[in-house]
């Protein structure tokens, strides 16, 4: 089955190289533009800042080329070596096969891969981004977010993947429609338990204090038909310096949840447009369809393991001949299809993107005027060092949201 394994060196290579060339077109536009500010870039940034942001990108940019070829080589270096197939047989010796065991070996693997990126991970947080001045946290934040982040992980994974697992014994062929439906389902669940489970274990959320802000923010959200019961504001500077406001959950649970350093950086009316574009995404039916959208791709997901798990040649081709389990194609299929569907990524950015004007659409209609959007788009920007250069295709590839001129240039339309 050299074939099965020449296809996949030749995705990772067509992969590597794509993302290789998208980081070096990235750079290259950055620096072309890094000793002129166009006029349109002044009114967001000062020189100072502007040559702060061009350096902040070309480092992350760098640093992005890194951690690219490093995560294909060992990729490549997993595959064509047989460790993927001999832990399996490893851990059989001391587990046997049982549904447990089956997956125990995909939570001793992700366990395992997680090892290598660790160094990367702390290189980003406590050197680059400390840096440009965005860190805020400590060693030990650091190693304690990763160890809860671990076990929420298993708490929630292993139940889930045992359940999969357990779906082909009581379903045979079927298996996959009943697995999607669970994995679908859970994910909502998820939107609304998220929120209140999780997210408090890692970060602070209160309600927004009482005074004219809250006023303001809720008024709003009357007028919008929103009527949400709460503003949240998360403690994010807890972590880093950058700052985000978002939208989770949906009906009667939907949630909007501000970071503590937006509410420093921003005014009240821009706070205000920030929170009617979030409103917008929610008044605009965009959450649906991306459940929607992320339902069919799953639905597909589900399918295609579920014929890859029936093939001996799948199999035999990466080292798991006579393996009877589903676990090694939830493991296969989620590296073949990384190396497939990243060039797809253009795809679902337009339908993103296309959101994000409408709700932005939405918020200039809602304060009945696009400047306090704007101003917030630009003070965004600035705070957080953003790329105003990027290379269209880079853009294409990997921004889900319009770049800052893009988003100006439509609010600002009559």
């Amino acid at each position: 089955m050299y074939w099965l394994i020449t296809t996949f060196i030749i995705l990772l290579v067509l992969d590597l190289a794509k993302s290789i060339t998208l980081d070096l077109l990235n750079a290259k536009n950055i620096r072309a533009n890094k000793d002129r500010i166009l006029d349109a870039y002044r009114e967001v940034m000062d020189k100072e800042t502007y040559q702060k942001s061009v350096a902040y990108s070309l480092e992350k940019s760098r640093f992005s080329l890194i951690t690219t070829v490093y995560g294909g080589l060992l990729l490549l270096l997993l595959v064509l070596s047989g460790f993927l197939p001999w832990l399996w047989f490893f851990l059989e010796n001391f587990w046997g096969t049982s549904l447990w065991a089956q997956a125990g070996y995909l939570v001793v693997l992700t366990l395992l891969l997680a090892i290598p990126e660790l160094p990367f991970d702390w290189y980003s947080t406590f050197k680059l981004e400390e840096k440009y001045g965005f860190n805020k946290s400590t060693l030990g934040l650091w190693i304690s977010d990763k160890i809860k982040g671990s076990l929420v992980g298993f708490v929630i994974g292993f139940p889930l993947i045992c359940l999969l697992l357990k779906l082909v014994d009581w379903l045979g062929h079927n298996w996959w429609l009943w697995g999607f439906g669970v994995v679908f389902i859970f994910q909502l669940l998820m939107m609304i338990l998220y929120p209140k489970l999780i997210m408090p274990l890692f970060n602070k959320l209160e309600p927004l204090k009482s005074g004219e802000l809250k006023d303001e923010l809720m008024g709003l959200s009357n007028k919008a038909g929103f009527a949400a019961k709460t503003i949240e504001v998360m403690d994010g500077s807890k972590r880093s310096g950058h700052s985000n406001a978002f939208f989770t959950g949906f009906g009667k649970f939907r949630r909007i949840v501000l970071y503590d350093t937006l509410m420093e950086q921003l005014k009240n009316n821009e706070l205000k447009a920030v929170l009617a574009h979030e409103i917008g995404h929610y008044k605009l039916g965009h959450i649906p369809k991306m459940i929607t959208m992320s339902g069919i791709s799953m639905l597909v997901g589900f399918w295609l393991i579920a014929y890859l798990a029936g093939a001996p040649w799948f199999y035999a081709g990466f080292g798991f001949a006579g393996i009877a389990s589903l676990a090694p194609a939830f493991l296969l299929f989620s590296i073949l299809s990384g190396l497939v569907t990243s060039w797809l990524s253009p795809l679902s950015n337009i339908l993103s993107r296309k959101h994000e004007y409408e709700a932005d659409a939405f918020a200039r209609n809602a304060m009945e005027e696009p400047n306090s959007l704007v101003a917030a788009l630009r003070k965004l920007n600035e705070k957080n060092l953003s790329n105003l250069t990027p290379h269209p295709l880079y853009s294409c590839f990997y921004y889900s949201h319009p770049t800052l001129m893009e988003r100006e240039k439509a609010l600002l339309k009559s």
